[in-house]
């Protein structure tokens, strides 16, 4: 575990097992610590590089705002660092729109990707949901004071008085409109979405979403020849909030970066 200092952020990240690279980026207000229930499972069949991304847990935030093209601009930094020429990368949540916009952004780095509980635009979630991150300010930081994230963040971060700066750049993030439609159904590599029956986010738009990644428009024949590369998972019995902890998670995960990818006829 360590530090790198990469566009002008000291990103911290750890590393457990070997193998081809797996990165794993957290959601919000969160910390490499919430892939901590499945990480043996990832760990024991691959290198696993947990990244604590700007402004969470060990990475202390810098004087720019919190958004997915940067932040997946440090990751690509990160594995230029770490001298890494490709890696797959699961990102949930925040996570999941750093990890894609890493997949768009440097695409020659991402093998496969894997997303979990994450839209591709920004009206993607429920709307009473999303208006929730949007009012998230230093108010609901003070209110959210003695909970086990705000505990977490107080116990790892480099400066703890950043709590309620982390929950005030998170809500302008989530004020800021995004719809990468376009260039999701660009992307040249295999995408796992994955997802709770009962997520934040419209089963609906979750079709959608792999729809544009060219599933779902046809059978895939008696032979499976016309599976499309990219895959979808919907979990039973889970929510956005428990997704990421559960073991059907790596379950589902490990297949998906080991199988052979064949070209639709």
């Amino acid at each position: 575990m360590g530090y790198a200092d990469v566009n002008g952020v000291r990103l911290w990240y750890e590393v457990h097992g070997t193998g081809r690279p797996l990165v794993l980026l957290h959601g919000g207000y969160g910390s490499a610590e919430m892939f901590d229930p499945i990480r043996p499972a990832l760990a024991a069949r691959r290198q696993v590089i947990s990244v604590d991304l700007q402004g969470h847990g060990r990475t202390a935030d810098v004087d720019r705002p919190l958004r997915y093209e940067s932040m997946a601009d440090d990751l690509g930094a990160l594995l230029r660092h770490l001298d890494l020429p490709e890696a797959d990368v699961l990102g949930y949540s925040l996570g999941g729109g750093v990890a894609l916009r890493t997949a768009i952004q440097h695409p020659g780095q991402v093998r496969r990707l894997v997303l979990v509980s994450t839209p591709f635009r920004r009206r993607g979630w429920y709307p009473a949901v999303l208006a929730a991150m949007a009012a998230q300010d230093e108010r609901v930081a003070e209110q959210m004071r003695g909970t086990p994230p705000h505990e977490l963040y107080e116990r790892l971060a480099p400066r703890p008085q950043d709590w309620p700066t982390l929950w005030a750049k998170t809500g302008e993030l989530q004020r800021h409109d995004y719809d990468w439609s376009a260039e999701v159904a660009a992307l040249a590599l295999p995408v796992l979405l994955v997802y709770a029956d009962a997520d934040s986010i419209p089963v609906g738009h979750m079709a959608e979403f792999f729809g544009l990644l060219g599933g779902g428009h046809r059978d895939a024949g008696g032979d499976g020849t016309d599976r499309p590369a990219s895959r979808l998972a919907v979990l039973p019995g889970l929510t956005h909030y428990d997704i990421v902890g559960s073991p059907a998670l790596p379950a589902a995960v490990l297949p998906f970066l080991t199988h052979e990818v064949r070209t639709p006829a």
